[in-house]
């Protein structure tokens, strides 16, 4: 069994990777772990235009892609380390994109049999504004989905 999981923060993250070891076994399965940098989250809006605003925001920003990437790649290296530990032979990658596409593309060409993504429950607003990736990989993934959600605090 090919599974992708496709992690976003440290709290889902840990909700995914449990999921696949309480699920799966290491000796029949094979874990692809992605994290998906979507540069629309951190965009700064409206670019201030020229002059040493522009300066200031060009390198605030550089600060930014350098913090998102390495803060990724420790999330995926940490998640492939928790799942080494139990037995899964497992791969990673940290993309940029649009979260939906990146993780429809990657199920694709890596071939997986299921995707395992988080969500976060928004509803009302906050799901119009902010869409849902494990809604839109739900309905437009070439293989089965699986949507691990956090328990209810009480």
């Amino acid at each position: 069994m090919k599974v992708l999981l496709a992690i976003e923060d440290s709290q889902f993250a840990d909700a995914g990777i449990q999921a696949v070891i309480s699920q799966f076994r290491p000796n029949d399965t094979q874990v692809f772990v992605l994290h998906v940098v979507d540069w629309n989250n951190f965009m700064p809006s409206p670019f201030p235009r020229g002059g040493e605003e522009a300066m200031y925001s060009a390198h605030k920003l550089e600060s930014i892609i350098e913090s998102e990437i390495s803060t990724a790649r420790q999330l995926v290296a940490h998640a492939a380390e928790r799942l080494g530990a139990a037995g899964f032979v497992t791969s990673t990658s940290v993309r940029e994109g649009d979260a939906r596409k990146v993780i429809l593309d990657c199920a694709t060409e890596w071939g997986a049999d299921l995707i395992l993504v988080g969500s976060h429950g928004r509803k009302g607003v906050a799901h119009l504004v902010l869409g849902s990736v494990s809604e839109a990989v739900a309905r437009y993934a070439p293989c089965s989905v699986e949507i691990v959600r956090l328990p209810k605090k009480a």
